[in-house]
C-alpha cells in the first residue's frame, strides 16, 4: 500500500496540541468524536494512518487522563447497531471498557444520557453496576438550546449528577454520534466551576480536516460517510470573520456554536473560543505526506460509500436521499461508480458464469476473481485464488484436502441441516490452516492471507453477512452491488 500519511508525526503533534490545551485549565474536558478503536475510515482515506492512532495517543497521556463513556438511552431503547461490527452500542461500550483497561487506560465511569424512563437503559445500568461499574444517568437538559439562564442553573445542568473525576484530562467518548458527549462536557464544566475548578472544553474529531479545502476528497469522503446523518461540510464563517483564515467544519458544529459559546461564557465568564475551529485540536492535516495518494484513496472511499448506500436502500435500511446525496458527491469529485477496477472485473465474470462473483485487486494491480459453487462461497474461492497467486502456486493446485473438506460439508448438511453446504470464508480459512500442518503448499498459501490487507474487493451481489464481515476482518475494502443473490426473502 502506498503511504500518504505520517502517523508517528501525527501522534506527536496531536499530543503536543492537547498538552497545550490542558495547560490553559485546571481540568480539560476533551470530547472525542469518531471511533476510538479501529478507525478504519481514517485508515482508508489517509493511507498510513494507524486505525488505533487515538488510543496510542491516549496511551502516551494515560498518567494524566481518565475516560468517561457516554451512551444515549434512546440508542439503547432501539438497540442501535455499530455497522462495522454488527454489535449493539451496549456491547460496544463493554468492548471499549475492556480494550481500554487492557492498555491500562483509566475508565472511571459510564453515563447514560437523555434518559426518560427507557426500560433498556434500566437493564443496561443494572447489568453494568452488578459488574462493578460506576454508572450515572442524565436526563435531557431543561431549557436547551434556547434558554441559557435555565440551562446554566440547578434546573438545567445542575439537575444531573456531578460525575466524579480525579485527573486533569477527562476524555468523553462514545460508541457513536448523538450519544450526549457535548452535554456531558458542558454539564461537568458547570459543576466544576461551582466547586471553584477552572475547567475547560475542547473537541478532538478527525474529520472534516479543518485546514484542507472544502471540496478536498478527504473531506468529501467524510460527507459520504455521514450522509445518513445529513452532515454537510461548510466554511467556518466564524473563523473567517475573526481571523481572516479559511477553515472547514461541518454544519452541526457551526449551527450549535453560538449556543455553545454563550454557555461557555455564562459558565466561565469568558467565551474561550471565537469559532468552532478554535474548539478543535485536530492536527491530521499537517501529517499528510503525499497528496496524490490520499486523494486517490479518498475517491475510492466515496465510491465504496455509494455502493453501501445502494445496498442499504435495497435492504430497507436507509432512504433514497442517502444514495442521492452520495451521487452528488461523486459528481463533485468528477468520478463515477465504475472508476474502480474490481467492479468491472466482478461484473464481467458474473455475467460470463451466471453466478455471484467476488473480485480482489492485489497490491500489484492483478485482478483475481472467484465464483459461488457447491463447495465454496464466492468469497472463499476468490481468497484461495488470490493467495495461490501471492504464493506463486499454479491455479490447479488443490489447497484444501478432500479429507478435510468432505466432513465439514457433511456436518453442515446432515447435522446442522443447513441448506447451503458451501464453505463460508471463515470455514475455508480454518480448513486451510488445518491443511497447512501437513501440506507445504497449503502452508505457503496460508502465510499469504495477511497480504490481502488493504486490497480492494467487490462482489457482484450482496454477500452473506458472515462472508462480508470476514473480508473486513482481513482488512479488505469490500463493496457490493445492490443485487440480491436469490429471490428468497430469508436466506438461512
Amino acid at each position: 500500500m502506498k503511504i500518504g500519511f505520517n502517523n508517528e508525526q501525527y501522534v506527536k503533534q496531536q499530543k503536543e496540541e492537547i498538552l497545550k490545551r490542558i495547560d490553559r485549565f485546571d481540568k480539560l474536558y476533551l470530547e472525542f468524536g469518531g471511533k476510538l478503536f479501529d478507525d478504519c475510515h481514517a485508515a482508508r482515506v489517509l493511507p498510513g494512518f494507524d486505525v488505533n492512532a487515538k488510543v496510542k495517543l491516549l496511551e502516551t497521556l494515560k498518567d494524566k487522563a481518565e475516560i468517561i463513556i457516554t451512551i444515549s438511552a434512546p440508542d439503547l431503547a432501539r438497540n442501535k447497531i455499530r455497522a462495522d461490527y454488527g454489535i449493539g452500542y451496549d456491547l460496544d461500550v463493554m468492548r471499549l471498557v475492556d480494550n481500554l483497561r487492557a492498555l491500562q487506560i483509566y475508565v472511571s465511569s459510564i453515563v447514560i444520557t437523555q434518559y426518560d424512563g427507557q426500560a433498556a437503559a434500566d437493564v443496561f445500568k443494572a447489568k453494568m453496576e452488578r459488574r462493578g461499574e460506576c454508572v450515572y444517568v442524565h436526563t435531557k437538559t431543561k431549557g436547551y438550546p434556547t434558554d441559557i439562564s435555565v440551562i446554566i442553573s440547578d434546573e438545567g445542568y445542575g439537575k444531573n449528577a456531578f460525575i466524579k473525576t480525579t485527573r486533569p484530562l477527562v476524555v468523553i467518548t462514545a460508541p457513536g454520534p448523538g450519544s450526549g458527549k457535548l452535554a456531558t462536557c458542558l454539564g461537568q464544566m458547570y459543576h466544576e466551576h461551582k466547586h471553584g475548578v477552572h475547567a475547560g472544553y475542547a473537541k478532538f474529531e478527525t474529520f472534516p480536516i479543518w485546514n484542507l479545502p472544502l471540496k478536498h476528497p478527504v473531506n468529501v469522503a467524510y460527507e459520504a460517510a455521514t450522509a445518513d446523518l445529513k452532515d454537510v461540510n461548510m466554511i467556518d464563517h466564524f473563523h473567517l470573520e475573526t481571523y481572516g483564515i479559511t477553515s472547514v467544519n461541518y454544519n452541526r458544529d457551526i449551527e450549535v456554536f453560538p449556543i455553545v459559546k454563550s454557555i461557555l461564557k455564562k459558565i466561565t465568564g469568558d467565551s474561550l473560543y471565537n469559532s468552532p475551529t478554535d474548539m478543535g485540536v485536530n492536527m491530521a492535516g499537517f501529517a499528510i505526506t503525499d497528496e496524490d495518494v490520499v486523494c486517490k484513496a479518498a475517491n475510492q472511499e466515496v465510491i465504496r460509500r455509494y455502493y453501501k448506500s445502494c445496498c442499504d436502500y435495497a435492504q430497507g435500511n436507509a432512504d433514497i436521499t442517502v444514495k442521492e446525496r452520495i451521487e452528488l458527491l461523486l459528481s463533485d469529485l468528477s468520478i463515477t461508480p465504475v472508476d474502480r477496477a474490481v467492479v468491472i472485473a466482478a461484473r464481467e465474470k458474473s455475467v460470463a458464469c451466471d453466478a455471484l462473483v467476488v473480485a480482489i485487486e492485489l497490491d500489484n494491480g492483478t485482478l483475481v476473481t472467484g465464483k459461488n459453487s457447491d463447495l465454496l462461497s464466492a468469497s472463499s474461492a476468490c481468497v484461495l485464488n488470490a493467495v495461490k497467486i501471492l504464493a506463486g502456486l499454479d491455479d490447479s493446485v488443490l489447497l484444501i484436502s478432500r479429507a478435510i473438506l468432505e466432513p465439514i460439508v457433511k456436518m453442515k448438511t446432515d447435522l446442522l441441516k443447513e441448506k447451503h453446504s458451501a464453505l463460508t470464508l471463515e470455514e475455508t480459512l480454518i480448513a486451510l490452516s488445518i491443511c497447512a500442518v501437513s501440506s507445504k503448499t497449503a502452508a505457503a498459501a496460508s502465510a499469504k492471507v495477511s497480504e490481502l490487507r488493504n486490497c480492494e474487493a467487490h462482489a457482484s451481489s450482496i454477500l452473506a453477512g458472515v462472508d462480508e464481515t470476514m473480508l473486513k476482518k482481513l482488512g479488505m475494502n469490500i463493496a457490493t452491488d445492490a443485487v440480491f443473490s436469490s429471490n428468497n426473502l430469508y436466506n438461512e
